[in-house]
């Protein structure tokens, strides 16, 4: 067995992959996006890797490694699919609906014109997102018509692509948390309940982690999340409503999960790894993300 951790960064979470690893006494080698050069008539030297092992910060790096390799047939996780539709939430949200996953209401601009008028008509509040971003950055919470016409004349300005498209979503009235998930394959293997006085729960941001025991409906939500980006290894962020409604906010393909091994009392590193050999050892399709069938059909 041999692996190809795609990185840019080493944090936490990669360190206790490697950690894992050295554990089981498994050969890897760390590739670097940033020195990174490919020949894209050259894929001999990648096919020594059973499997490559992606942890880059950087989604658009990522997403053109990916390629490449999804190209080559050399098996990733996350695969390309799975990184092209939740790297950017405009995808994410149209998986989740297409498959008929409870998710809060978007609508999607590309005018501050258009964009104020959308707005209106879903009702204050309502949550301005970039649809390419993470850790709860560039969010915003709009309250009335002045806080729209400000933060619309903003982006309007700055005009770069995080700015071009107006991703409005309906805002749930979270009572001060939400609920992440970890989705390993068809398992949800654990989650956490963020909380925060803030109404941006992240972790990044400031947000408490606590066990939060997954219920049937955590369970199944995940679950089918998981299942409509193309599954994999992803992290699932679901909000509840004032009813206690539960809805897929995100689905995240690189997930971050050092504040979340101690209060879940779950090893995900070693949960990680486990499906990354399942994986490298061919019993997990790298496309489909399904176990592979181990018997011939008898006819």
């Amino acid at each position: 067995m041999r692996i190809g951790v795609l990185y840019a960064n080493i944090r936490v979470e990669e360190k206790l992959l490697f950690k894992e690893l050295d554990r089981r006494g498994i050969t890897y080698d760390l590739i670097d996006v940033r020195k990174l050069v490919f020949n894209l008539k050259e894929k001999s030297k990648w096919q020594e890797y059973d499997v490559i092992l992606e942890r880059c910060i950087s989604h658009s790096r990522a997403m053109a490694s990916l390629r490449i390799f999804d190209s080559w047939g050399i098996p990733c996780v996350n695969n390309y699919t799975v990184g092209e539709i939740c790297g950017d939430k405009l995808n994410t949200s149209l998986a989740l609906i297409k498959n008929g996953v409870r998710t809060p209401e978007v609508k999607v601009a590309f005018t501050p014109e258009s964009a104020l008028e959308a707005i209106e008509e879903m009702g204050y509040p309502v949550v301005l997102k970039p649809a390419v971003g993470s850790w709860g950055r560039l969010l915003a919470r709009i309250n009335d018509r002045e806080a729209a016409e400000a933060i619309l004349e903003h982006k309007s300005i700055l005009g770069t692509y995080h700015h071009s498209i107006y991703y409005i979503q309906e805002h749930i009235n979270k009572p001060g948390r939400d609920i992440r998930s970890f989705v390993v394959g068809d398992e949800t293997i654990c989650a956490v309940v963020r909380k925060s006085e803030h109404w941006i729960t992240n972790t990044a941001r400031g947000g408490q982690t606590a066990n939060w025991p997954i219920c049937e409906e955590t369970d199944r939500l995940s679950r089918e999340a998981a299942k409509a980006v193309g599954g994999g290894i992803v992290a699932v962020d679901l909000m509840e409503d004032e009813k206690g409604e539960l809805f897929v906010n995100e689905v995240n393909y690189t997930m971050e999960f050092r504040n979340s091994i101690e209060p879940t009392g779950v090893n995900i590193p070693e949960k990680v790894i486990d499906y990354i050999i399942a994986v490298g050892e061919g019993k997990i399709d790298p496309v489909t993300n399904s176990p592979k069938s181990s018997e011939k059909e008898v006819t």
